[in-house]
């Protein structure tokens, strides 16, 4: 009976553990938002990004953005070196 006791007490412990490490997880990991408007060639395309910082998040954004304005590898860069014309803290 007492190796019954200490397998739940065992248990529960490891259930605290893992309650404590997802929790700081969540909590440590505080991913910045934005959405980022891109103007190149005449087009504008926003899109919404996170990162784990804002300038992260920023690239993350502008790159998507690119995707959908931007054809071929040269225009891909030269647009993501193409200053936003918005950015907007959505935290």
């Amino acid at each position: 009976m007492g190796t019954k006791k200490t397998g739940i007490i065992i248990g529960i412990v490891g259930a605290l553990i893992f309650v404590a490490i997802l929790t700081y997880s969540m909590l440590g990991l505080r991913r910045q938002r934005v959405e980022v408007c891109i103007t190149f060639n005449g087009r504008t395309q926003c899109r919404q990004a996170a990162g784990a910082t804002h300038d992260e998040a920023v690239k993350t954004a502008t790159s998507t953005a690119c995707a959908m304005i931007a054809s071929g590898m040269a225009e891909s860069i030269a647009c993501e070196n193409t200053q936003p014309s918005s950015i907007k803290d959505l935290d």
